[in-house]
């Protein structure tokens, strides 16, 4: 059984909130909501945005980097949460021949939306201008895309699982993505070492040694007592340093806890995202995933009010780029390489699904919202450009409504738990 609004109501209805208000204030105020946006905390400070002061680079501490570049990073971090346990547990959902058909069908539902958007783009003559957003149209938005799931194939359906296996890979993906096509500044890889230096220090201390200590106790009592007195304390302090590490390198901060995820001692099995099970695994990686709920959920608020914020005279060709990149582009990229793996391939599909219900799953996984939203701020400066682009982003909401009508289209045969 899947907690589908707990989570929704936990991971989107605040986002929802924020970005709504966001999208009246600027259209009645936008000299007060920028001014919130881009308000200073602190003056040259040794976090935050960077610029060039007469050959020195200092850095301004805003709200708007604190949560798209610090608090973010939480966000990430869940996500890469559940990327590791697919990968790495040995059931994991990415791991075997399972997976195999969602996969490819992935890469189809990336490879689709930046063809259309960089097709499109040339044809309007803009791709100059745009081109550096071609990663935007490539997001799913797991919570929205698998609530909506729900609703056109019912909870019990195959296609489901085939969902959220093609959400998590597109967010590992997207992880990719951001790190290596959009630096914050010049890369500079030896602050990487830092990152990983962190990461490799945290795990050899307060995972390996306990283990290897313990033995063939039973008891575990160093592990036990590692996870019991000192907690998540080492992680976050190896966060920290793995952050500033990831900021000074020039790849986006927002990613700076990735390296500490694997590092932290795991449960040995998963029972899937959304899945109500996970509440009761007792592993330190999971009891930090739950003591970071509700943190996670005010840092979505504040990401829909700081980034959501776009005037409706903002609508122009990057809009529609965005739009159409998500609406026609990742169905038809998930439905055409979905077929080739499952057909020509012959690695098939779940029992119960059908070939035409790839592209419905392809209309469903079209919603790209959060990540496609933060992928804006970071392939644009702030100005017209980006602006348009995030409202594409918001667009894409009308994708649950395309994919209802694609449901009944295809007569989808809705599964109760």
């Amino acid at each position: 059984m899947y907690r589908v609004w707990n989570y929704v109501s936990a991971y989107s209805l605040l986002l929802i909130t924020g970005a709504l208000v966001a999208v009246i204030w600027v259209n009645i105020d936008a000299h007060s909501y920028h001014a919130l946006v881009h308000y200073v905390l602190i003056d040259d400070f040794f976090i935050g945005e960077p610029f060039d002061e007469g050959g020195n680079v200092q850095r301004t501490l805003t709200l708007h980097y604190l949560v798209n570049d610090g608090f973010m990073a939480f966000f990430f971090a869940i996500a890469a949460k559940e990327v590791w346990e697919a990968v790495i547990l040995e059931k994991g959902s990415l791991r075997g021949r399972k997976a195999l058909t969602p996969l490819i069908a992935t890469v189809g539902g990336m490879a689709g939306p930046v063809v259309v958007y960089l097709g499109l783009a040339a044809f309007l003559g803009i791709l100059p201008l745009v081109h550096h957003g071609w990663a935007i149209p490539t997001a799913t938005d797991i919570a929205f895309s698998y609530l909506v799931g729900r609703m056109v194939f019912g909870a019990g359906h195959p296609a489901i699982r085939f969902l959220l296996l093609l959400a998590i890979a597109d967010d590992a993906a997207g992880l990719v993505i951001l790190a290596i096509f959009y630096p914050t500044a010049a890369v500079e890889p030896l602050w990487l070492l830092m990152s990983f230096g962190a990461a490799l220090a945290v795990y050899l201390l307060c995972n390996w040694l306990p283990v290897r200590r313990d033995g063939a106790d039973p008891l575990r009592p160093h592990s036990t007592w590692m996870r019991d007195k000192l907690s998540f304390w080492p992680y976050l302090i190896a966060g920290a340093i793995s952050w500033y590490g990831f900021q000074e390198a020039g790849i986006h901060p927002a990613l700076g806890l990735l390296p500490i995820v694997p590092a932290i001692p795991h449960a040995d099995r998963a029972f899937g995202v959304f899945a109500e099970a996970e509440q009761y695994l007792t592993d330190l990686l999971n009891r930090i995933e739950h003591a970071l709920k509700v943190p996670v959920e005010i840092v979505l608020f504040f990401f829909g009010l700081l980034n959501a914020g776009v005037e409706f005279s903002a609508i122009s060709e990057p809009t529609w780029l965005v739009f159409f990149g998500l609406v026609i582009g990742k169905p038809l990229g998930i439905f055409l390489f979905g077929w080739f793996a499952a057909r020509v391939l012959r690695l098939g599909l779940a029992e119960g699904m059908r070939i035409v219900d790839l592209a419905v799953i392809g209309c469903v996984a079209a919603i790209g919202f959060t990540v496609a939203l933060f992928v804006a701020t970071v392939a644009f400066k702030a100005g017209d450009i980006q602006d348009a682009a995030k409202m594409g982003a918001l667009f894409s909401f009308a994708a649950a409504g395309i994919a209802l009508v694609a449901g009944k289209l295809a007569r989808v045969s809705k599964v109760a738990d």
